[in-house]
């Protein structure tokens, strides 16, 4: 069993990632990434095991995506703006 994993978050309309760190508990990274999706944002997210292959997040490649430094700050601001618009829509009725 693997104590640490990596978290990736990839924005899968740019087709780009950032390896945001590791944890050993990936459940508030997963569970964010999920209300991400049903809020409309075309977003996916991994969680693979901190091994000898990966041990270090250059290491770390995903075909098809290329590095965003800083993709997750963008997409955790763009989920709270729709998370902000979706509220005040809800106050209106």
């Amino acid at each position: 069993m693997f104590s640490k994993y990596w978290l990736v978050i990839r924005d899968d309309t740019k087709r780009t990632f950032e390896v945001c760190g590791q944890i050993s508990n990936e459940n508030a990274f997963t569970n964010k990434t999920y209300g991400m999706q049903q809020a409309g944002m075309n977003v996916s997210c991994m969680t693979p095991p901190v091994t000898g292959k990966a041990a270090s997040k250059e290491a770390i490649k995903i075909s098809g995506y290329t590095w965003e430094n800083g993709l997750w700050d963008r997409l955790e601001k763009e989920y709270m703006r729709i998370r902000m618009q979706y509220t005040d829509d809800m106050e209106f009725e």
